[in-house]
């Protein structure tokens, strides 16, 4: 234990596209709080948050989208290209950035935080941090994830890659090296393991996937369209052995064609919950926590199953998750051939609301976070916490 009393901190870097979000989000998935202090650079940046003036004042109006938001490509095309005008973004975003983490960590529930961070050496953060783990990918494979995932032109994308410090000097300074070459479930692997070392953990020593057990009311969610009598539910984190199953029920109830290798790869980057009753899964919910966000598009429940009595535990639960991570917002998004008992059920018992119009969403990085949400979904939002990590001025 470091910086941060009680404590272990572990910085993530790497050079660009070699998979750091994507291990992050496994170590979330395996107990630890994280942060994205990249994710953080996006917020900062949005309209009157605190660096969007000095980056306009400085950089000039040209960066700014009709949007009003700052053009993140028109910005990176300057920093990336003259190593004074990328000093100068750092110089603007990294305080704030700073001030942010050590809040977030300071405030975890968590005694295990992970920041990742590409630019973790070269500032303060690392002398901070308990331990530095470096993920590791060939070039071809930056190369092939920076053309296929952002767009990138070849020569754009070998910009990116050769302006940054080189890889070997994260390496030399690497506690821990996760290899991101491969399948998803290989790299998880090898950061599930790295896990372990740190909290001891043996399959005697694990803990019940287990979260709670909930006897059911037999009046509950009752319909004409819902059979099932459900006496006892138990709310657990899936385990492999139960991949399959969850692939039956998302099949059965979206009209999809999953496998258990679908599953598993993501399991690697989605916190799931399933409800299971006399052994069979009865529901599940997907959802992913980012920059103190939760969205969710993955709601399951077969048609003759009382939709109040799962889905109540599982939002109930989902949003105790998200709590611990400090997520100040849950988003739900459903399609419309989802049910609309879900909508109902949702919005009347649960606290959601119906979002009509996104531009009703005060907070920038709210409005920013729902540009990923799936086509043709409809959007239900409710604000988790009034505290703020970056309250815009």
């Amino acid at each position: 234990m470091g910086h941060w009393k009680d404590k272990y901190v572990i910085g993530i870097t790497g050079n660009i596209a070699t998979g750091k979000s994507l291990v992050r989000k496994m170590l979330q998935h395996l107990g630890a709080y994280t942060v994205d202090a990249d994710g953080l650079a996006h917020q900062v940046m949005a309209p009157n948050a605190p660096a969007y003036r000095p980056i306009v004042e400085w950089f000039g109006k040209w960066v700014v989208g009709q949007d009003g938001r700052i053009d993140r490509e028109r910005l990176g095309s300057v920093a990336f290209s003259h190593p004074i005008a990328l000093k100068r973004l750092e110089d603007i975003t990294h305080p704030i950035i700073g001030q942010a983490i050590d809040t977030l960590i300071t405030r975890a529930k968590h005694k295990i935080v992970v920041v990742e961070a590409i630019k973790l050496l070269e500032g303060d953060l690392a002398s901070k941090v308990d331990a530095i783990w470096v993920v590791d990918s060939t070039p071809e494979k930056q190369l092939e994830r920076l053309m296929q995932t952002r767009g990138m032109t070849q020569l754009e994308a070998r910009k990116r890659i050769t302006v940054q410090n080189p890889q070997s000097e994260k390496l030399d300074a690497a506690k821990v090296v996760i290899h991101n070459n491969g399948d998803p479930s290989e790299t998880f692997e090898q950061v599930k393991s790295a896990w372990d070392r740190i909290t001891g953990a043996t399959p005697a020593s694990q803990t019940t996937d287990t979260i709670r057990m909930v006897v059911v009311n037999p009046q509950a969610g009752t319909t004409a369209t819902r059979k099932r009598e459900l006496k006892e539910i138990k709310i657990k984190r899936p385990k492999p052995s139960d991949f399959d199953a969850i692939a039956r029920l998302i099949n059965t109830t979206k009209n999809k064609n999953l496998s258990k290798a679908d599953i598993m790869i993501s399991y690697s980057e989605t916190s799931y919950l399933v409800a299971e009753s006399a052994n069979d899964i009865v529901g599940l919910i997907g959802f992913v926590v980012e920059n103190l966000i939760t969205q969710s598009s993955e709601i399951a429940i077969p048609h003759d199953v009382p939709i109040e009595s799962v889905l109540s535990e599982l939002i109930k639960e989902m949003e105790e998750a998200a709590d611990a991570l400090q997520s100040e917002v849950s988003f739900i998004y459903l399609h419309a051939k989802d049910s609309q008992e879900v909508i109902g059920f949702l919005t009347s018992k649960l606290g959601y609301n119906l979002l009509e119009r996104v531009e009703d969403i005060k907070f920038p990085a709210w409005r920013e976070a729902l540009r990923s949400r799936p086509e043709g979904t409809s959007i239900l939002v409710k604000q988790l916490r009034e505290d703020r990590i970056l309250t815009p001025f």
